[in-house]
């Protein structure tokens, strides 16, 4: 049973939204204002294991709980639903650490279906082996799964940033195109979205700048991404 919190501020969607998370047996906790959902992720006791989120919310908008939740915790997914549907809006939120954006009005069952996607792939690997790797400064925990510099200094990343990274460490001669990178890092059929993918490898690159290591991410143009 997994623990989810559904952030929306218009009680009859978020009455449905938690109604059908329920009957897929998850846990629901509601909050129906920025305010309120601040708070509950603020509290020890209260850990969830996905987020829900819409964007215009009061006391604190949908952009500013993302980055909290970031800032607290780079493994939970967060999945946003909002009315606004501009490929300027998702960027941003995918920039910000969203794992999934839904337009509204969307349909439960596909909702359901993500957060189960999103689930179901929290904490695993894109491989199974659970071998420490291996490129120059870089070592990769597939256990952890955490990232080390130097053995020394840890990036932080989330569970898609860190699954694009495994794919690019354990075959760092081939070039992936996008499609291929979204399908090893979401576990899922490659939507035909090739800026989801780009957002996330310059997520990296912005984490990796302070070690000096954000160079080993090669965009090959017009294919895709390699190690260099």
């Amino acid at each position: 049973m997994a623990r989810v919190l559904v952030i929306e501020d218009d009680a009859a969607i978020n009455d449905v939204v938690t109604t059908r998370l329920a009957r897929d047996g998850h846990a629901v906790t509601q909050a129906f204002s920025g305010s309120e959902a601040r708070l509950l992720l603020g509290e020890k006791n209260m850990a969830f294991d996905l987020v829900v989120c819409d964007l215009m919310l009061p006391g604190a908008t949908g952009e500013e709980l993302v980055g909290l939740i970031r800032e607290r915790d780079a493994a939970t997914p967060v999945v946003v639903i909002s009315a606004r549907a501009t490929a300027a809006d998702k960027i941003g939120l995918l920039g910000l650490g969203a794992d999934d954006y839904l337009v509204k009005p969307f349909d439960l069952d596909e909702l359901a279906a993500r957060v189960a996607v999103q689930l179901r792939h929290r904490g695993t690997a894109v491989s199974a082996s659970a071998e420490a790797l291996r490129y120059r400064r870089w070592t990769l925990d597939a256990t952890a799964r955490t990232l080390a510099v130097d053995d020394a200094t840890e990036v932080p990343l989330t569970r898609i940033e860190f699954n694009i990274l495994e794919a690019l460490v354990r075959r760092p001669n081939k070039v992936f195109s996008k499609a291929e990178l979204f399908e090893l890092a979401w576990g899922e059929p490659f939507a035909g979205d090739d800026s989801t993918v780009a957002v996330h490898v310059s997520n990296i690159r912005a984490k990796l700048r302070a070690t000096g290591t954000d160079d080993y991410l090669k965009t090959v143009w017009g294919m895709g991404f390699k190690l260099a």
